[in-house]
């Protein structure tokens, strides 16, 4: 069956979504803020689900349309296909979101979008009362400038819930943001990399889940795999494909730093749950003790403390100092770094980025400075 399928994104994230949807194969239909539309079938669910690193959900399409009045959003609702996918005894619920919409009361459009699926799905199946005690399907009305876009989750829980977070610290960068940071950067396996102020983990992680090809959905389950119209065979395969898929033998060099201690340990432990202790050493220090060692053309990709608490500033500044003394020493290597503070470029390299790009930590818009290093001579 042809789908159209909505992989959700960061702000700022579009373009590697994008990318990934197209690396697992899938025709892009159309790219917007926030959302890419593409073309896929069952597996695809399954796939894109198991797959995409910097993704926030995967949304089944089920229809759109424009709604003026509370009855078109009743009518067009109820003719949707619901009962290709939700059955007598699914559990649904209905989110939205009205933007610049005349029908602007959300509460209001969700009780009819629900009421819409209820009698569509009650003169298919010949009943009047559902159980709801099956599979979960959240169903979302999205209205924006009265276009109205009707949605299931296929997720669930949010993509970048991979399940090898255990132990957390403060401040954690999302999963998905980190894989995105990585991505956007010219890092390879071959290369090294350093997180010098590394938290619980989460770049050297999703750095070594890239890799070594791990699939980022490999250790959690997804709302669509109770789903009839989703065969568990389908996920059986794909999951089989993507342990296959595994680089076991890959030799890696990445090493994370915190001066924390307990962070530290929570990195440890993070990555033991996401398979890739074998390739990554944390180890307590503070990050204005970093060295190169002298080697060359290694990377930095970081997501420092902001000093958004009282008393961090100073401590902020011997970081940014840090990275000043550490490239002018060491010019083959490059620093990839996302902060709230405008003035990084200063306060760091002391010049401009060579690319910059604004992104959401959160609700925290940061901007993605990506500072390249001079290419290594090599030895004849």
């Amino acid at each position: 069956m042809k789908l159209e399928l909505i992989a959700t994104a960061t702000f700022g994230l579009e373009a590697v979504v994008k990318r990934e949807i197209e690396q697992l194969g899938y025709k892009i239909l159309k790219s917007e803020d926030g959302k890419i539309t593409y073309l896929g079938d069952e597996r695809a669910i399954v796939r894109s689900n198991l797959w995409l690193r910097c993704a926030d959900r995967v949304l089944l399409k089920m229809g759109e349309f424009e709604a003026l009045e509370f009855e078109d959003l009743f009518q067009q609702t109820k003719a949707l296909p619901w009962e290709e996918w939700i059955p007598p005894d699914g559990k649904f619920t209905v989110t939205g979101t009205s933007v610049k919409s005349k029908l602007h009361s959300v509460p209001a459009c969700q009780s009819i979008v629900k009421k819409a699926v209820v009698e569509k799905l009650g003169e298919c199946y010949g009943i009047s009362h559902f159980e709801e005690t099956g599979a979960e399907y959240t169903i979302k009305a999205t209205l924006l400038k009265n276009r109205v876009t009707l949605t299931i989750d296929t997720s669930g829980a949010g993509l970048h819930k991979r399940g090898y977070r255990v132990c957390d610290v403060a401040a954690p960068i999302k999963e998905t943001l980190a894989a995105a940071m990585v991505s956007l950067s010219f890092w390879n396996k071959d290369r090294i990399l350093i997180d010098p102020c590394c938290g619980s983990g989460t770049i050297p992680i999703e750095a070594a889940m890239q890799a070594k090809n791990i699939a980022p959905g490999l250790g959690r389950r997804f709302a669509s795999e109770g789903w009839d119209a989703v065969p568990e065979k389908l996920w059986k395969e794909e999951r089989k494909a993507a342990f296959d898929a595994i680089d076991n033998d890959l030799a890696l060099d990445i090493t994370g730093y915190d001066i924390d201690k307990r962070a530290v340990e929570a990195a440890r432990e993070n990555a033991i749950e996401a398979g890739v202790d074998d390739c990554i050493e944390f180890h307590i220090m503070d990050m204005t003790k970093l060295s190169a060692e002298g080697r060359e053309g290694g990377i930095i990709i970081t997501n420092p403390p902001y000093g958004e608490r009282i008393g961090e500033a100073k401590e902020i500044e011997k970081i940014y100092r840090k990275y000043g003394e550490f490239f002018k020493e060491n010019p083959t290597w490059s620093l990839f770094m996302i902060t709230t503070d405008k003035e990084a470029e200063k306060k760091t390299l002391g010049r401009p980025a060579d690319r910059r790009r604004k992104l959401y930590n959160g609700r925290l818009e940061v901007c993605y400075y990506q500072f390249h290093g001079q290419k290594p001579v090599k030895s004849e």
